[in-house]
């Protein structure tokens, strides 16, 4: 199975991170991702990570790598803002990390997606089919709301924040966009 999410920020001590997800700690953050991962994830599944896995400085990032190495799965990594290249380094050293890029193309059963940590207007919105659209699959905005900028095109949003502390799959990503209505959008 293939599955996204983006901006986990391990081991981001600010406040402004974990309380808003429900948290006290970010120990208590970084636990429950962990456990919410490896509940979904089994270790043959790809998971696209698009942006700000870690933050933190030297020990932190250590820390933090202990904690991704936990991490089941074959980890993608699309950079974020927050990637820097001392980050980069520490995740090419990472035997569950196959991946880094700054954006990539995935084709799933005729469906095209663009991997990106920004949100990006790939495709407009119309009535000529999903199969016939580019969709953004971003991050960054740490919004609860994964449709926060269907307004604009087909860009959905796979941060932790807009699904439960969980990565989200790709079929359930491709369902959750051929059920959002368009119609506000489309009205002339």
């Amino acid at each position: 199975m293939i599955y996204f999410t983006s901006d986990l920020h391990i081991n981001h001590s600010k406040d402004f991170i974990f309380k808003p997800r429900g948290f006290n700690t970010v120990w208590d953050m970084n636990k429950a991702i962990v456990e919410n991962w490896n509940a979904i994830v089994q270790p043959e599944d790809d998971v696209y990570v698009l942006g700000d896995l870690m933050l933190g400085g030297d020990q932190v990032n250590q820390d933090s790598l202990s904690l991704i190495k936990s991490l089941k799965g074959n980890i993608h990594i699309i950079l974020g803002n927050h990637d820097t290249d001392n980050r980069i380094e520490l995740y090419n050293n990472l035997y569950n990390v196959v991946s880094i890029s700054y954006a990539e193309r995935l084709r799933y059963e005729g469906f095209t997606f663009f991997l990106c940590h920004f949100p990006v207007l790939c495709s407009n919105v119309s009535d000529k089919g999903l199969k016939n659209r580019t969709i953004c699959l971003c991050g960054h905005l740490h919004t609860k709301d994964k449709f926060i900028d269907m307004d604009k095109g087909y860009i959905y949003h796979v941060e932790l924040d807009a699904h439960d502390m969980k990565p989200v799959s790709i079929d359930e990503i491709i369902k959750d966009i051929s059920n959002f209505k368009f119609v506000k959008f489309m009205e002339k």
